[in-house]
């Protein structure tokens, strides 16, 4: 039995296909509004955004906990951590010293733009900064929300299912990179790392992947490259904008 066919892919008992389709993108319009702010404001104060998303059990926050240990130093860090309840995830990236803000989304299964943008007003990151996002653990609905985010990246774990991809299309479709996370365990598991990484470039073959151990460390160095990467085209599109507004400026003047 397959109740994913028909325009909105999904099914809800009562409801037909054309007025689900309208509820989903009168629902996502309103979304796309607060993330098109949310990336103006990035862009204007050239923090770079990223979305990780994931099961439960993956591994994130521990991969974010090790990542702001390593690159606190060398720019600022900070993270918006989003699960249905708890402040346990904020609390454990405090403790590294790194600003964090908890989002409780309730019975909601994942952060939208509106909830990001608030948050954003609240921890106030700095200007050239990293922002990590921490959505709630599921590879479904964050899928279709843009939170004003540079690239969302996915963390699958090799204690998962190496079928994922193509079970979850649409999160893996989505994400810029995949992150193969606690590769320090694989002499001890059965996973096939290449079957994984073949069904995620079957879905996107555009994707990055980085494969990593936030425990021992291995990998990591890919991971932080990619992301200086990111900043550095985040930065320059900055310096771009700040030297066009510049010279607009000058124009106006040379004009009178």
């Amino acid at each position: 039995m397959h109740f994913g066919q028909g325009p909105a892919g999904t099914h809800v008992p009562g409801l037909s296909q054309a007025r689900m389709v309208k509820i989903e993108q009168d629902i996502l319009g309103y979304n796309n509004g607060f993330a098109a702010e949310n990336r103006a404001y990035f862009a204007e104060n050239g923090v770079l955004a990223l979305n990780l998303v994931s099961s439960p059990g993956s591994g994130k926050t521990t991969l974010l906990c090790r990542t702001a240990v390593d690159l606190k130093s060398r720019f600022p860090v900070s993270v918006i951590e989003g699960d249905q309840q708890t402040s346990n995830d904020a609390d454990r990236i405090r403790e590294t010293g790194v600003p964090a803000l908890q989002v409780n989304t309730g019975k909601g299964c994942h952060l939208d733009a509106h909830m990001v943008g608030r948050a954003v007003e609240k921890l106030g990151p700095a200007e050239d900064s990293v922002l990590f996002i921490e959505n709630v653990g599921n590879l479904v609905c964050p899928a279709g929300f843009d939170l004003g985010e540079a690239a969302k990246v996915v963390i699958l774990s090799v204690t998962e299912g190496e079928d994922k991809p193509i079970k979850y299309p649409d999160m893996f479709a989505a994400a810029e990179v995949m992150i193969l996370n606690k590769v320090d365990l694989l002499p001890y598991l059965t996973f096939d790392v290449e079957r994984s990484i073949a069904y995620a470039r079957k879905i996107n073959p555009q994707i990055d992947v980085l494969k990593v151990s936030a425990t021992s460390g291995e990998g990591l160095d890919g991971w932080y490259q990619w992301i200086d990467k990111k900043r550095t085209a985040v930065l320059s599109e900055r310096i771009a904008a700040l030297e066009a507004k510049l010279a607009s400026v000058r124009n106006r003047l040379a004009s009178h």
